[in-house]
């Protein structure tokens, strides 16, 4: 049986369908084209009363070049970005065309996202915005390589990196890393009272850690180094590819090692506070409990530098 094709409809040109769905023709142009006769609104100086701590825009996505001490070395990624600047009350606006600008130069560049560059960025920042500081803040999925405690076989694990950078003219330079990660916990409680079992979780563990003048980015990997914090201090470590002994040998590791949301933070603190490169940190941990509706959290700051606990 064939399909019959009825005939089709004429339709208007595609000219008279913008005009049928309201386009119209471009009214007659009087203002500037060049941009040097243009006005520039955002340049204009006057007393707009209030000085600004931060103008500029977020929500950047764009590709990413990650380094790291573990496999893969190298890597590309998609980095959510974040500039600012502050702006004086003499000052109407700032140029906003500038920030993505100067991060597309970046990204043709090549530049690889790490704390020496980001510190780099930030400066060239504030000279090109004409101000006397700058701050980038980006964060991006960062994947490593994960192998099975017994077969060996690997898969890629991933973990929220983030870098915040910010320059000041009289100040220098402050740099904070972040992480989180997905960690295994099971329940104190519930291994001490039940007869056999106890239930587990899952956790994630977020760090901060604002770093030293001194710290070496092509000594130390600062994402290792955190990671190993959060998962070092689990019940187990989570693995992309478990086979049968797997995950006995894991299933044994979480039971032999319960811990609280308590117990993590308090954990991972202590080997944050080991780590040289790091002066002050903040640690929080959230549990996605199985047995409950609800999350259990915890969480810690701790400065260095005043040897004091928040």
């Amino acid at each position: 049986m064939q399909t019959k094709i009825l005939p089709l409809k004429q339709l208007p040109t595609k000219k008279q369908r913008h005009e049928l769905f309201g386009s119209v023709q471009p009214a007659e142009k009087t203002k500037p084209i060049e941009k040097n006769q243009m006005a520039d609104i955002q340049n204009t100086k006057k007393d707009f009363l209030f000085h600004l701590d931060a103008v500029g825009i977020s929500n950047v996505k764009y590709p990413v070049i990650i380094t790291s001490k573990v496999n893969p070395e190298f890597q590309t990624s998609i980095g959510t970005f974040k500039f600012s600047s502050s702006l004086s009350n003499t000052s109407k606006g700032t140029n906003m065309s500038r920030f993505m600008e100067h991060l597309n130069h970046f990204h043709e560049q090549g530049n690889a996202v790490n704390v020496a560059n980001l510190s780099t960025f930030a400066k060239e920042l504030s000279e090109r915005l004409d101000q006397k500081d700058a701050t980038i803040d980006v964060s991006f999925p960062w994947f490593f390589e994960r192998k099975g405690p017994n077969s060996g076989l690997s898969g890629l694990n991933h973990a929220e990196a983030g870098i915040r950078v910010t320059y000041h003219q009289e100040d220098g330079y402050t740099a904070t890393v972040s992480l989180s990660g997905q960690i295994t916990t099971l329940c104190p409680c519930s291994k001490e009272i039940s007869e056999y079992s106890a239930h587990n979780q899952r956790g994630e563990v977020s760090m901060e850690a604002t770093l030293t003048e001194n710290f070496n980015e092509e000594e130390t990997d600062w994402k290792e180094m955190l990671l190993e914090a959060a998962e070092s201090n689990a019940s187990a470590r989570l693995h992309p590819v478990l086979k049968r002994p797997d995950e006995k040998m894991v299933t044994e590791q979480a039971y032999e090692n319960p811990r609280f949301v308590e117990d993590i933070v308090r954990l991972v603190a202590a080997d944050l506070y080991e780590m040289p490169f790091v002066a002050r940190f903040k640690v929080s941990c959230r549990n996605e409990e199985s047995i409950h509706l609800h999350d259990a959290i915890a969480s810690i700051s701790f400065d260095k530098l005043n040897d004091t606990i928040e």
